[in-house]
């Protein structure tokens, strides 16, 4: 998954979770400025994966502003949560056999009292 792709895929969880969240709570949220959110919102919307609704007013201005995913989206939503949960594992086999390794390596290590021992004589 490329970082573009990930961003999109914590954008569409968001959205799918909280379809009210603003633009800047979700730049909050992913550590990115409201400028990048409000792009990356727009290319989600462009590829037909997010669509803008309105409700609310307050006289000619727009009160409020909601972002639900499409069924474009959700597909590729849940194609980028395969995608990311499928590195995350590979990732964590990965510190497993790293872990496992560092044990083994420990284990075959002399005691660390005798070579301190062996330090000070």
């Amino acid at each position: 998954m490329t970082p573009k792709e990930q961003v999109h895929f914590q954008i569409l969880r968001a959205f799918e979770e909280n379809h009210e969240i603003s633009q800047r709570e979700l730049a909050r949220q992913l550590g990115i400025s409201n400028g990048k959110v409000n792009y990356l919102i727009a290319s989600l919307v462009e590829k037909g994966m997010l669509k803008m609704a309105h409700f609310g007013r307050s006289g000619d201005k727009l009160a409020k502003v909601a972002y639900l995913l499409t069924p474009i989206g959700v597909k590729n939503r849940v194609l980028l949560t395969r995608d990311y949960l499928a590195r995350k594992e590979a990732e964590f086999e990965a510190l497993k056999a790293e872990i496992e390794a560092l044990r083994q390596a420990q284990a075959e290590m002399p005691c660390n009292g005798a070579l301190a021992r062996k330090q000070k004589a």
